[in-house]
């Protein structure tokens, strides 16, 4: 019979320990300073590879019967050989530094990491930098990631602190100029900077120019610029800092005819939200959104109810839903869903049913530009007054448009393409509010209904859609873009996307198009893919979480 104690190895660390408290047998005493350890080195040995390596080879320590170290907390050092003995030590704010040191020169495994997770638990926008620094002398990849995950996630609290304020230039540097840290303006990071240089002018003022290069000033506001940071005696007695001012302010001037010359970080882009559409189920009814810091879609809310060829805007940072159709009916009832606090609230109908319509803000008010009513194509137009909180007609396109795009560009507003029953359109408006007056644009160079339309870098692009009834499968649009210059009045062909995509959802985030889902002429699609106009390509970006059609896509900052 084969016999097991399961208690054995307990009991008898528990003897051994019994002769260590009362220095029993000990063959060797570790010297630190002034503080004797006695020990076994048998059970050293057993417990670490650091003292395994000195006992069992030819190193002179194997034949001591005291051995010296240094380097090492003698405390820290006490407390791990009784470790050793018992598995068990107690971990606190006052001597984890210490005992991660001291575990990490005994190659202590366990101590170790439990060192390092009790520091992760303590990661504090105060200690973050301290903890970084720690872990990156240790070694301690993992902690040394969290720590710096910490910091860039709570970067903006991180700044409020001495830790902070105390980095070497490089380090200020390379957190500078990260696309992927936690910021909610653009205008703190330059807080950051000027504190930093601030707390030793005299030294680092020099490195000023260089850091604000790294600060992204075209995406910080006008009006920022102008009281904050223009003004300022560090900015106003450096002209290369005055230079990037002055450049920021021509950006500002210009913004709506060129791209930004520094991409906005990841966390200042705000979100993307793709709203409804019609998917495999004849209705997709959730929004989802996009952030561009995990890079991923996620199911963000439910619609409150079935709402296919709507048209979305954004008006104080809310999105308004108006029109469309429930399946069976074509609506005019009008949403408004606050992301923030995820509530729907009804608002004054329009006058008219409409599905197929194309919604825009402009200058303050609200646009719902033709579409269908259930029986014929509409050419008429409503603008929603937000203090008066009613629609009103404004004058009508010289088309009626259903499925059309639409878009602002320089204080106007756009008509572009779309279906009048008959055929798909090529032909474009162009609606000046102060005069109340359409008049036409050149034509696109196809025909496009189900068209997606975006506004980037001064253009406007008409992506997608198709030329042809969606019965006439060989007739459908590609993947073919036409941009449109206001300057010249001109369209041209640029790249095309990589699949085609028919009532394609299209936002502008980061300086780049975002193409969300569509209908291909066989599936509703997942796949998104985003342009790059200074290279003219397109890129394959995260897909969506449900294959939709129509669905409108809008960016808001939170």
């Amino acid at each position: 019979m084969a016999f097991s104690n399961p208690s054995h190895s307990v009991v008898t660390m528990s003897r051994i320990a019994n002769h260590l408290d009362r220095q029993e047998l000990c063959d060797v005493v570790l010297v630190v300073n002034s503080k004797r350890i006695p020990a076994h080195k048998l059970v050293l040995s057993s417990t670490s590879d650091y003292f395994h390596a000195m006992f069992n080879n030819s190193l002179r320590e194997s034949s001591q019967s005291e051995v010296e170290l240094t380097d090492v907390d003698p405390d820290a050092l006490e407390e791990l050989v009784k470790y050793m003995y018992s598995g068990k030590v107690e971990i606190r704010e006052d001597n984890v530094e210490r005992l991660l040191t001291t575990a990490n020169l005994l190659q202590l495994t366990a101590v170790l990491e439990a060192s390092c997770d009790f520091l992760r638990n303590q990661l504090h926008p105060s200690n973050c930098l301290g903890i970084h620094r720690f872990a990156d002398i240790q070694g301690c990849s993992e902690l040394h990631k969290a720590a710096h995950l910490y910091c860039m996630e709570h970067f903006s609290d991180v700044a409020q602190n001495r830790e902070f304020l105390q980095l070497p230039y490089k380090q200020i540097s390379l957190l500078v100029e990260s696309d992927d840290i936690n910021i909610s303006k653009e205008e703190d990071m330059f807080k950051a900077v000027l504190a930093w240089v601030e707390y030793n002018t005299d030294k680092r003022k020099d490195m000023l120019p260089e850091l604000l290069s790294r600060v992204r000033l075209t995406n910080v506001s006008k009006e920022f610029l102008a009281d904050n940071v223009q003004p300022h005696p560090l900015i106003r007695e450096s002209l290369a800092c005055q230079h990037l001012v002055v450049q920021s302010f021509m950006y500002h001037m210009m913004s709506e005819r060129c791209p930004p010359a520094q991409s906005p970080r990841k966390s200042t882009m705000g979100f993307l939200y793709a709203i409804g559409g019609i998917d495999s189920g004849k209705g997709a009814g959730t929004i989802e959104r996009f952030d561009p810091r995990s890079n991923s879609w996620t199911t963000f809310a439910s619609m409150t109810g079935r709402r296919l060829q709507f048209g979305v805007a954004i008006l104080e940072d809310k999105l308004f839903i108006v029109g469309g159709r429930d399946g069976l009916k074509t609506l005019n009832s009008v949403e408004c869903f606050n992301a923030k606090t995820k509530v729907w609230n009804s608002l004054p109908a329009v006058a008219t049913h409409r599905h197929g319509l194309g919604v825009a803000e402009l200058n303050g008010p609200l646009y719902a530009v033709g579409g269908h009513d259930g029986w014929s194509y509409l050419n008429t137009v409503e603008r929603w007054d937000p203090q008066a909180r009613s629609w009103s007609f404004v004058a009508p396109m010289a088309h009626p448009r259903s499925t059309l795009g639409i878009a602002v560009l320089l204080g106007k507003l756009y008509a572009v393409g779309g279906r009048d029953g008959s055929s798909c359109l090529r032909s474009v408006e162009c609606f000046d509010p102060h005069t109340n007056k359409w008049t036409s644009r050149a034509a696109m160079l196809k025909r496009r209904g189900g068209v997606g339309v975006g506004v980037c870098g001064g253009c406007i692009y008409a992506i997608g859609g198709h030329d042809a009834p969606a019965s006439n499968q060989m007739s459908r649009l590609q993947e073919t873009v036409d941009r449109y210059d206001p300057v010249t009045d001109q369209w041209t062909v640029v790249a095309p996307m990589s699949v085609p995509r028919d009532a394609v959802g299209i936002c502008v985030m980061g300086g780049r198009l975002y193409a969300c889902g569509g209908y291909d002429g066989q599936s509703y699609l997942v796949t998104c893919e985003s342009y790059c106009p200074e290279k003219n390509e397109w890129r394959y970006e995260p897909n969506l979480n449900t294959g939709r059609a129509g669905t409108v896509v809008v960016r808001l900052s939170s």
